[in-house]
Order: structure tokens, then sequence, then C-alpha cells
């Protein structure tokens, strides 16, 4: 017999889920979840603590084989429809083939599907049809020049960038610096513009900064959670030329 408790009651559908991959210091965890569905559990965990400056030697260190299956492994109990690696830098420091090998070993370690943000960055400007990029960054500029190099291999030309040169506290960025930057960086030979780095806070800027350059404006949270949502077939929520593109559901090697 059915308890008074449980008459109409109807179970819940298997909740979907990401797990993320994220750098220790990574402190936009709220940003992420800005752009799931409500149906949509974010899984996240943090790649191991070290002291190391924000650097071309830290981006490396945060893209280590063995920390990135451990981490990976860490966030499948839950069964996670997909793993996403969340740092834009990690993924792209050592060009295509690291950001391969990122996502080889998140495979190799049980992950159902695997994503980067760099490697969703590119799938995004193949969707956008973007060969000529302008970027925004945080970092030093040995950091930026590792990012136009990897843009290079995939065939995308930065015609300009801007970096604010800092080696630390990059969630302290504040809007009105990212505008700044962006103004900075923006060039009319530019078919888009990329802010890149997981830890700068982009979610409502991204509409009022396309409407003001007048291109599409891509940043690091936003393609990673798209990346990660086209893979299980679903939408991001949220503004930008990305987001209503036709073919952003396709399912990609992102």
């Amino acid at each position: 017999m059915p308890t008074e408790l449980s008459v109409g009651l109807t179970e819940p559908d298997r909740q979907q889920g990401i797990g993320v991959v994220a750098p220790f210091d990574f402190a936009l965890d709220r940003e992420l979840w800005r752009w799931v569905p409500e149906d949509v559990s974010l899984y996240l965990t943090r790649l191991p603590f070290f002291t190391t400056p924000v650097t071309v030697e830290m981006a490396v260190a945060c893209g280590d084989r063995r920390a990135v299956r451990r981490a990976t492994r860490d966030v499948l109990t839950p069964e996670p429809d997909v793993v996403i690696y969340a740092c834009t830098s990690g993924s792209f420091v050592d060009g295509a083939a690291g950001e391969e090998v990122l996502r080889r070993t998140m495979e190799d370690a049980g992950a159902p599907a695997a994503r980067t943000t760099s490697g969703a960055l590119i799938a995004a400007l193949r969707v956008l049809g973007v060969s000529r990029l302008a970027i925004a960054t945080p970092y030093v500029e040995p950091v930026t020049r590792r990012l136009v190099a990897y843009l290079a291999e995939h065939g995308v030309s930065t015609v300009s960038s801007e970096g604010l040169g800092l080696l630390g506290n990059i969630w302290r960025v504040t809007y009105s610096q990212v505008v700044e930057i962006v103004r900075a960086a923006d060039n009319p030979a530019a078919e888009a513009l990329f802010i890149s780095c997981t830890n700068v806070p982009t979610y409502d800027l991204i509409e009022p900064l396309e409407q003001a350059l007048g291109k599409p404006v891509l940043t690091a949270n936003q393609v990673t959670m798209w990346a990660a949502l086209r893979a299980m077939g679903r939408d991001a929520v949220g503004g930008g030329r990305l987001l209503t593109s036709q073919d952003h559901l396709t399912p990609g090697a992102a």
C-alpha cells in the first residue's frame, strides 16, 4: 500500500551531469553554474596546489597527465555524461598535440566523453567560421604567445592581442577591467574576439560587448560549458552569438 507521503509522487529523471577538472586556484564555480540548465549538475574537482605564479611553467604543471587522470577519476563516481578540463592555458600551452593528449588522458581514465577549454575554443571558431581573431588575456606575454601559437596550428591568425600581465589572483579581475582590455585588443580585421582564462569573469558582458563591437565575443567559460553541454546534446544557458548559431547542438570533437 502506498503511504500518504508517496501518493502522487513521480520519480525524477536521471540527473545529467558534467565533471569539471579545474586548476587549484579556480574561483568562478558560480559562473560555471550560470551556464547550465537547472536539471544538469556540475561535479567539480581541483588539480593539486602549487606555488608557481601564473607563467608558462604553471600552465605546464596544470596539464600534468597524472594529475589530470587522478582528477578525472575523482569526478566519475556520480556518473557524469562528459568531463571537461576547465583551464585555457593548461590546454593550449603544449600546442594542439598537448590538447589532444589531455583529452585522451581523460578518456583513458574513464570519461564517457572529454573536452578541454582550448579544444572548445577551436570548435566554437569553426562553428562561427572565424579564422581571424583578436584576443584579450590576463596573462604575461610568454603565456599569451603560447595561445597565439596554438591558434596558428589550427589555422587561426591572431590579428591583435592584449594582456594584463598578471602573475596571480586573476579571479579578482573586474568587469570594468575586462571591458578595458577588450577595447584595447579589438581590431577591425578581427572577425571575433576571445577573452581567455576560465578565472576571468565574463558571463554578463558577452552580449553588451558583442553589441558594442559588432562581432562575436567568445570567453573561456562560455566555450567550455557550451562544448560540455553540446557533447550531451543540450543547450547552454546564456547569451552570445555562439549559443544562437545554427549548429550549436551538433556533437563534435570540441
